[in-house]
């Protein structure tokens, strides 16, 4: 009796009276026959013997895109018309466009990064990706074939452009060619299999009226940003991983008028900048004696060699703080960079630790007092807990008094509701503080009126 029959039998309270004829196998197939798959052993013999066919073809820097595909469809072609495994058509087409997927794209995450509702790739190993829409994870119905289908893929993403992983530097920080951002790790760092982090850029430059649009900020505070940036005031984006540091700093460096000169300075390049005078800059790990290494801060010291009107760093993550503190304080107004904090007064906080990391020996007064002199405005985002990336608040940096640095709130989130879609109704508010700085804005000729800085007269709703 089968153990649907014998389920049904109890249900019924009919139970056999033959219990030794009772049959609970499930499938009496063996192992080994029903996991055989004759597409996928195709698949895997026909990309090795592309590999050994082609060497190192597969990875020539000389050749284009276009004629390295050309090449490897043509030898796959051939390839798969020698198998004497019958196929029809479709089923060709289906061999020859995952192979070239495998070895020459992404693999199984090439149609992730093609979609573009998907903001970020995550590859917990070969048999684990997980993918985030709308700001929410969930399991992605994909999978690396192995290891070493997912070593291929990150080996194919950090060559282009001078990167290496491997045992000797099991950990890097790339890019695609989009710009989207690369992080892999390998083992013995990374015990369950290789990781693989992608966070997308979108393919349209988010502008001012997008984020108003998409409720991430107040057309007040958009104002107040341009008018800040514009006015060659010194300003910082902090926020948490993820929250749309670099897309607002993207959207700031929008701001800046056309004839300055801009220099950009990242470990990855990400940034996109519309203006016509700009000079990219990014920085290069070290081979695997330490040689050749160039870090942010020294691309930093070199960018005030190259008479920037503006200097962009992408991140603050180090002893490059000092440099760049250094910078906003001689003669480099107007210059932007991103760090990460859980709010506006950690951002000071974090600064005065990155300086330190720096190396060199300064009082703390005089790392406040270098930061209270630098930075004019820092602007928070967060990603809040429906998954929406916001900024939350809009800071003057205003002093010092006594040990801590005055950060005081000019527009702040304000959460009035929940929606039945389970987001997060509210915007950022005025708070009543006028920043000292307006008056350097009227003087600069950026009209500002002061009812910006009003608070609303509004009842809080409760939630």
């Amino acid at each position: 009796m089968k153990l649907s029959e014998r389920l049904e039998a109890v249900q019924s309270a009919e139970v056999a009276e033959d219990e030794d004829q009772l049959d609970l196998s499930i499938d009496s197939t063996p192992a080994v026959e029903r996991h055989a798959n004759p597409m996928a052993d195709l698949i895997d013999r026909a990309r090795q013997q592309l590999l050994g066919a082609m060497g190192g073809r597969i990875n020539d820097a000389g050749s284009s895109d276009e004629d390295l595909r050309r090449m490897v469809v043509a030898e796959l072609t051939t390839i798969v018309d020698a198998e004497p495994v019958p196929l029809s058509s479709e089923e060709r087409k289906q061999v020859i466009n995952s192979i070239v997927a495998s070895v020459l794209g992404y693999g199984p995450i090439q149609p992730l990064l093609a979609d573009p509702s998907v903001t970020e790739v995550m590859v917990n190993g070969p048999n684990q990706i997980f993918v985030e829409r709308a700001g929410q994870l969930s399991l992605a119905d994909a999978q690396f074939e192995d290891d070493a289908q997912l070593r291929r893929v990150i080996n194919r993403i950090v060559s282009p452009i001078g990167r290496r992983i491997d045992e000797s530097s099991p950990m890097v920080d790339a890019r695609l060619p989009d710009g989207s951002r690369v992080n892999a790790i390998i083992p013995p760092l990374a015990v369950d299999g290789a990781s693989l982090t992608i966070r997308k850029f979108s393919k349209k430059n988010f502008s001012a009226e997008d984020l108003v649009n998409m409720g991430s900020a107040t057309v007040e505070s958009i104002y107040l940003i341009a008018a800040a940036v514009r006015g060659h005031l010194n300003t910082l984006v902090s926020g948490g991983t993820g929250s749309g540091k670099t897309s607002l700093l993207n959207v700031l460096s929008s701001f800046i008028p056309e004839g300055e000169r801009i220099v950009t300075i990242e470990d990855a390049v990400e940034l996109r900048m519309g203006q016509e005078h700009v000079v990219r800059l990014e920085a290069r790990p070290g081979n695997s004696e330490g040689r050749g290494l160039i870090e942010i801060r020294d691309l930093v010291r070199n960018a005030l060699r190259m008479r920037p009107d503006r200097v962009i760093v992408g991140e603050c993550r180090g002893g490059e703080a000092l440099d760049m503190l250094q910078a906003m304080n001689t003669g480099h107004a107007g210059s932007l960079s991103t760090l990460h904090a859980n709010s506006p007064d950690d951002a000071t906080s974090r600064l005065e630790t990155m300086v330190l990391m720096g190396g060199i020996e300064l009082p703390i007064p005089a790392i406040r007092k270098q930061i209270e002199s630098a930075v004019d405005l820092i602007v928070h985002t967060s990603r809040l807990r429906d998954g929406s990336r916001r900024i939350v608040e809009v800071s003057e940096v205003d002093g010092i008094e006594g040990n801590d640095i005055m950060v005081k709130p000019i527009f702040k989130f304000r959460q009035t509701g929940v929606d039945a879609d389970g987001r997060l109704i509210g915007q950022l508010e005025p708070t009543g503080h006028r920043p000292a700085f307006v008056d350097h804005l009227k003087d600069a000729g950026l009209a500002i009126d002061d009812r910006l800085f009003e608070p609303r007269k509004t009842a809080a709703v409760a939630i």
